[in-house]
């Protein structure tokens, strides 16, 4: 999704956009005419970096196989910059561009460490993946302060948030309405939406409180979503928790929410909900640590609460529900929150990165001219 709108706002170069074997991912459909979509080699299973020993076998063996297509590959060839979007990607690119002097440049959305990656994934990010890499872009500078370590000394790096699609603002439509708490996030054990529900039901056992949870289950997750259901009824809150699913248009969703809550049970590297939150205009409940405490100071533009506390989470719901003024305050606060860029500007930032890297490879640079650089975007 950070690619697809990085690329929809055309930011001033051609992108081909590189997939893996077709999984029925949507998401790079609707490119733009700067940008084109090329599905090869085979596809990529998810769930390596907690796998079993003949799973990663299966993992090792499609990651060959997709470096040789990409190193093959006419619009790799003829390209002037490699990005890869994912830490899957980066390990097939790395490996694909093995011998070669082409400029390549990582995105870091996880904490490089075993804990995010797995340790086949950390394995990879700091023998193979960085130390190729001619150029970093991290989504928080606690995320690069993790792969500092193994970073080529002479390789460009920055911080440049994700894109979150932040947009427009829209009016909320809360009076008179019941009090409705959301979390927007994949549905993943350690997205902390179990924590959210006990925390939800601690404070607020009766009543006519709802509970919004939306993201989908991509990464095989779905029997937690029933494991969350069912904790539902047993907590009796199961009339009250709406489980919406992905959600394309968020900014209607996140407007008729009064707080938002991002409470993952290990370290957001960004925590780009926060971002769409604090955008939107919505009192934000983030954990204390972090990405996420790069953006939010406490009881300024939101509320930071020790992290994997059911107490201290349900707490600060209830502090909140029983003060609309400090919500109102902590809202509007959040919208003028400093640093928070639109899509467009977000890109304009990695237009100068992989001019950067581009200028230190000792390549022209016309990004964002009529004869812009031709990216290949690996996913």
């Amino acid at each position: 999704m950070a690619l697809a709108r990085l690329l929809s706002v055309e930011p001033g170069w051609h992108a081909d956009v590189m997939l893996p074997a077709d999984d029925g991912e949507d998401a790079f459909v609707d490119l733009p005419s700067s940008a084109r979509r090329w599905v090869c080699g085979v596809r990529q299973n998810a769930g390596g970096s907690s796998a079993s020993p003949l799973r990663m076998i299966d993992v090792g063996i499609r990651l060959l196989v997709q470096a040789a297509v990409t190193r093959w590959h006419p619009t790799v060839r003829n390209s002037d910059l490699i990005v890869a979007n994912s830490t899957r990607a980066a390990a097939y690119a790395a490996l694909a561009l093995r011998g070669t002097d082409k400029p390549f440049v990582v995105h870091l959305r996880d904490h490089v460490s075993a804990d995010s990656l797995g340790t086949f994934g950390h394995r990879l990010m700091t023998q193979l993946i960085l130390p190729r890499a001619d150029g970093v872009i991290a989504n928080s500078n606690g995320t690069l302060e993790t792969a500092a370590p193994y970073i080529r000394r002479n390789a460009v790096s920055a911080v440049i948030p994700s894109p979150a699609g932040l947009g427009e603002v829209h009016d909320p439509k809360r009076s008179g309405d019941a009090l409705r708490v959301g979390m927007l996030a994949r549905i993943d054990p350690w997205k902390g939406q179990m924590l959210l529900l006990e925390a939800f039901a601690l404070a607020f056992p009766k009543g006519a409180e709802q509970l919004d949870i939306a993201g989908g289950s991509p990464f095989m997750h779905d029997d937690f979503l029933a494991q969350l259901k069912r904790r539902a009824g047993e907590l009796g809150v199961a009339d009250r928790v709406n489980f919406l699913g992905h959600v394309d248009d968020i900014a209607p969703l996140l407007a008729g929410w009064d707080i938002a809550v991002q409470s993952s049970l290990r370290p957001e590297p960004l925590g780009q909900n926060v971002l769409q939150y604090l955008a939107s205009g919505t009192a934000t409940i983030v954990a204390d640590e972090g990405g996420p405490t790069e953006w939010v100071q406490h009881d300024v533009n939101g509320l930071r609460v020790r992290p994997r506390d059911v107490d201290a989470l349900s707490s600060a719901m209830r502090a909140l529900a029983a003060d609309p003024a400090r919500r109102r305050r902590l809202a509007a606060r959040a919208a003028s929150t400093q640093g928070l860029m639109d899509d467009r500007e977000i890109a304009e930032n990695h237009a100068r990165a992989y001019g950067d890297v581009l200028r230190r490879a000792g390549v022209k640079v016309r990004i964002r001219s009529s004869r812009s650089r031709h990216i290949v975007a690996a996913a």
